[in-house]
């Protein structure tokens, strides 16, 4: 069960790496739109206005369009072949289930305790999806309907039918088997869903009244349960909604900014919903003080290698708030660290709550002032001095932690570990397909560590199922004890690598797309090549 809600969060990265650029775009056209910035440019009936409008609703198409954008993602982490055709299964089923909860409503809604009549939005909890009129199941009924569809798929998709039926294979067997199984999913999503909007109703009253303390532990969750890909379920409902507003706060964020900027109400009294999406100050401020204790830990002839693996790593986490290729140095050598550092993140962000800062805060620098800090300076400028103080006063409080934890247990972290392991490098490959007689893959700047990898797992016959989230290469083998050791993946560029059975998941950093298709590219040309020899 780990092992699937493992590849169901790397699956979940696939949408949620459009929205920096979607909220971007957002945030900077209503500071285009702001007179307090442009002066007269914002003249509603202004061409500038206009063409500020116009970029405005294409950046909003991915935030209206959310559960369907969550149902057609999925595949592509989770579908095992055929992933395009996976993806337009998906769709037309999804769609599908829409249109029947629609006609059921439309037909039954009272039965159900549903008022079809109203107009979406607002406390009716019906909404559009591709114009279909529908129960607001948000990205829960996406992601439900899309797993669903994904398994069916998965199983049926190769089926092989008599002749005289072919033209019922592959998705057309998938789309009529799904087809069938989304009607009582339809007729169960009437029955409960009203029943959960209640219950979610009650959950945001209770998560808006549990003060700095609910704020510690939604950012202690968010953080400690990394490791585990299962920290997409702690900030999934509340940042994408609807557990503290029904949108989520990111959209609600967005959709009220230039209220919130125009008023002179305290922030947490305008949107308290807002402390729960702080966690981004521990990429912004702890990875500093984490950093900078790596570095003064590390020995001495190892400081400059050190810094290089640093000083990028650090502003991936300042900047735009990726921070796996720096947590993942520490987090395989001394788990209890990790857990120190999800203490700290979690203080920090209550703390912030307690004096009164709020927002949309999960990301990077870059984000976090765009969509915060230059829209909201003008009326809330103490906010976001409050925040700077608390972060930077939270840097010694991580360095002289980490640095003490690192000297006192003799943790081995970067520039402090002894390896010395050989790497995979592209002749080592030659020579094995000379050997084989095979055929060479195109080599790129990311062949290299892909090889490595591949040949650590074990080789290609070693591996059952590739996948990836935004910074690990998620690998599933048949024989774990053909594993090397990680100092291996390391020598290979990884920056740490996490074991649990027969997964493994190899933290690469933002390259890690790339690295995956040199790596599938590598590893069918493998069993090519070891079929070929087999039939010899």
């Amino acid at each position: 069960m780990l092992k699937f809600f493992q590849r169901l969060g790397g699956a979940l990265f696939a949408p949620v790496l459009l929205f920096p650029f979607a909220g971007l775009t957002v945030a900077l056209t209503i500071i285009l739109k702001n007179p307090d910035f442009v002066g007269s440019l914002a003249d509603p009936n202004g061409f500038f206005y206009k063409l500020v409008f116009i970029i405005e609703e294409g950046g909003w198409t991915v935030f209206r369009q959310l559960p369907l954008i969550f149902a057609v993602g999925l595949p592509i982490g989770l579908a095992k072949k055929a992933h395009p055709r996976a993806c337009l299964s998906v769709l037309v089923t999804y769609l599908t289930f829409n249109y029947f909860i629609s006609a059921i409503l439309t037909f039954w809604g009272p039965s159900f305790g549903v008022d079809f009549t109203q107009n979406i939005g607002g406390i009716s909890g019906l909404t559009t999806i591709a114009g279909i009129k529908t129960l607001d199941t948000s990205i829960v009924g996406a992601i439900a309907i899309s797993g669903l569809t994904i398994y069916i798929h998965n199983k049926f998709f190769d089926t092989k039918l008599p002749d005289f039926l072919g033209i019922f294979q592959g998705s057309a067997l998938v789309g009529m088997i799904a087809f069938l199984a989304i009607i009582p999913a339809a007729y169960l999503t009437c029955l409960i869903w009203p029943k959960v909007q209640s219950g979610i109703s009650s959950l945001q009253l209770l998560m808006t009244s549990s003060g700095s303390f609910g704020v510690w532990l939604y950012t202690l969750l968010e953080r400690i349960l990394i490791p585990t890909g299962l920290h997409h379920f702690v900030y999934g409902p509340f940042i994408f909604g609807p557990a503290v507003v029904d949108s989520g706060i990111q959209v609600a964020w967005a959709q009220n900014l230039s209220t919130f900027a125009n008023s002179t109400l305290p922030l947490k009294e305008l949107f308290p919903e807002g402390g729960f999406a702080l966690h981004g100050n521990s990429k912004m401020f702890g990875t500093i003080g984490i950093a900078l204790a790596m570095y003064k830990t590390a020995r001495i002839e190892k400081k400059k290698i050190v810094a290089g693996l640093l000083i990028p790593a650090t502003l991936t986490a300042v900047l735009v708030g990726i921070t796996e290729p720096l947590e993942f140095t520490f987090l395989f050598i001394a788990p209890f660290l990790f857990a120190v550092h999800a203490v700290l993140a979690a203080t920090m962000a209550a703390t912030m709550y307690a004096f009164g800062v709020v927002g949309n805060m999960g990301s990077g620098v870059i984000e976090v002032a765009a969509i915060n800090w230059i829209p909201l300076f003008k009326n809330h400028s103490g906010v976001m001095f409050t925040q700077l103080a608390i972060g930077i006063a939270f840097i010694p409080v991580y360095y002289f932690v980490f640095t003490y934890c690192i000297q006192k247990f003799g943790l081995k972290t970067p520039g402090r570990e002894d390896d010395d392991v050989k790497l995979y490098s592209k002749q080592d490959f030659k020579n094995k397909k000379d050997a084989k007689n095979g055929n060479m893959v195109v080599e790129n700047a990311y062949f290299d560590q892909a090889y490595s990898f591949l040949e650590a797992l074990g080789g290609a016959g070693n591996i059952e199922v590739v996948n990836n989230c935004a910074t690990r290469l998620r690998v599933s083998v048949l024989d774990e004890t053909l594993v090397e050791k990680d100092a291996m993946f390391k020598a290979a560029g990884a920056h740490g690598i996490v074991r649990k059975g027969k997964s493994f998941q190899i933290i690469v950093g933002l390259s890690v797309p790339q690295v995956r298709d040199c790596f599938e590219d590598l590893m069918n040309k493998d069993l090519e090549n070891i079929k070929k020899l087999a039939n010899a």
